[in-house]
């Protein structure tokens, strides 16, 4: 089975191995983000507190989305340079990269634990719990903390399935995990009463059951690299790459928390209260539309590491090809609806007269230049895919660091209407880092596809090869 599923990685039809690996890793994205609207869903139907409890739970999202970026700190910078080593060969050097990053989540998992049960209470008051939600907020995030551990493997390493070309079997990690927090939802909350704690603890027991399945995965027999003891003590040449490489997805996800604080607190200045519920539609489309995207990416992940490291410089490039001229039909999609009918995607989240108009108003501004995102997300993950770590932690600064949040303060002392200037500023970065990335992209993937040209391809490692050692 590890054989065949190299051999494909290195051989097979880059059009149909594509398919294969980004049906289930688009499905996993969006199954993931479903159960979580499930678990906020079933809060908010709390009879008598369920608009306080949510948003004591709805308080606690910039802790969880700091979880999830370290787990991407280590899985999505560690799994496309295993990857490369797997195209080279070189399976100690993989299994390696793929124990430290297991050690660093769970160092990671611990000092997270720590500082959210030392410091939850101090740090949800600071990101807007009030003293009706703060009770609701506490009863939810101690033991959601003190499953970090789970959430960090059950995240971080199932990345390191799918890079090794197991979809299917990283999508059914997600949708364990779905599948059984949605039967224990109902059972903790209202069954047992327990509430907002039922909520959590139904999160952590989920999580924890993915875990131990990504663990049984990664220590068997069907792995193609598998995790080893021997490999889990952290050395500075393996897990420092790692790090730098997984920069730019941390950077990307644990920055959304500090973008909305800004669209929301310039937009209520300007706006008020309509500007901010607009926002938060169109800040959910964009996250959910952008899912396949994401999902299309990580697909792609595997085939292009593992022929970059197998100096295969025509598949590398057929396999960004494709991923490019898929990821723009679905950009230019979203962005004609979007354009043509944005009433379609607002009124699946309301049907209150003045926020829908704000809001479809605001859509055609705010996603103006989506169209171009498949551009951005197709050469960006590239870069990660082939450990350019240098350029994607540049261009993840770029857009939302450096261009975004200044422009959210900028904009509006730019144009008449304020309120439209804070939106516009969305579309004004996207463009600009757009075409940074598409001009940094055409100059470095040349040269490094020269790189590669140059060099001899090498064949999928043969059963019983000996493995070539990194040097």
């Amino acid at each position: 089975m590890a054989n065949q599923i190299e051999t494909d990685l290195g051989q097979g039809s880059v059009g149909r191995l594509l398919l294969r690996l980004a049906v289930p890793t688009v499905t996993a994205q969006v199954v993931n983000v479903l159960y979580n609207m499930v678990d906020r869903m079933y809060i908010g139907h709390i009879e008598g507190i369920g608009a306080q409890a949510l948003t004591g739970v709805g308080v606690c999202m910039p802790l969880i989305m700091i979880i999830s970026a370290f787990a991407a700190l280590a899985g999505m910078g560690g799994s496309p340079r295993a990857s490369i080593m797997m195209g080279r060969g070189d399976h100690p050097a993989a299994e390696k990269i793929l124990g430290n990053c297991t050690t660093l989540m769970l160092v990671i998992a611990g000092v997270l634990t720590a500082v959210f049960l030392v410091f939850g209470r101090d740090m949800l008051l600071a990101f807007g719990a009030s003293g009706d939600t703060i009770g609701y907020a506490m009863q939810y995030m101690p033991i959601y903390a003190c499953g970090t551990a789970f959430v960090q493997i059950a995240l971080g390493l199932n990345s390191f399935i799918t890079a090794q070309g197991f979809a299917k079997t990283s999508m059914f990690t997600v949708l364990i995990g779905a599948v059984i927090n949605i039967i224990l939802d109902p059972i903790f909350i209202f069954t047992l009463d327990m509430g907002v704690a039922g909520a959590a603890a139904a999160t952590v027991i989920s999580q924890a059951v993915s875990c131990i399945w990504v663990l049984s995965f990664l220590a068997g027999r069907r792995a193609v690299i598998r995790l080893r003891p021997k490999n889990m003590r952290l050395r500075a040449s393996v897990i420092l790459p790692c790090i730098l490489l997984g920069l730019s997805p941390f950077i990307m996800q644990s920055t959304e928390s500090i973008i909305a604080v800004c669209f929301n607190a310039s937009l209520q200045v300007y706006g008020g209260d309509i500007a901010v519920g607009a926002m938060t539609i169109l800040t959910t489309v964009m996250q959910f539309s952008m899912l396949p995207l994401m999902g299309l990416s990580q697909g792609a992940q595997p085939i292009i590491s593992f022929n970059f490291g197998a100096r295969s410089a025509q598949r590398v490039k057929q396999a960004f090809r494709l991923l490019l001229i898929v990821s723009v039909a679905y950009s230019a999609a979203l962005w004609a609806l979007a354009m043509l009918a944005p009433q379609v995607l607002v009124s699946i989240f309301t049907h209150d007269p003045a926020l829908s108009q704000a809001a479809v108003y605001a859509m055609r501004i705010y996603m103006g230049v989506s169209l171009l995102f498949g551009v951005q997300i197709a050469c960006q993950q590239t870069f990660i895919a082939i450990g350019n770590a240098k350029t994607s932690l540049f261009l993840a600064i770029l857009r939302k660091i450096i261009l975004l949040i200044p422009l959210i303060y900028i904009m509006p002392h730019l144009l008449a209407d304020p309120v439209t200037a804070v939106f516009s500023a969305e579309p004004v970065a996207d463009a600009i880092a757009v075409a940074t990335t598409a001009v940094l992209f055409a100059v470095q993937f040349r040269q490094a596809m020269k790189r590669l040209g140059s060099e001899a391809p090498q064949d999928p490692p043969r059963a019983g090869a000996p493995a070539r050692q990194n040097t």
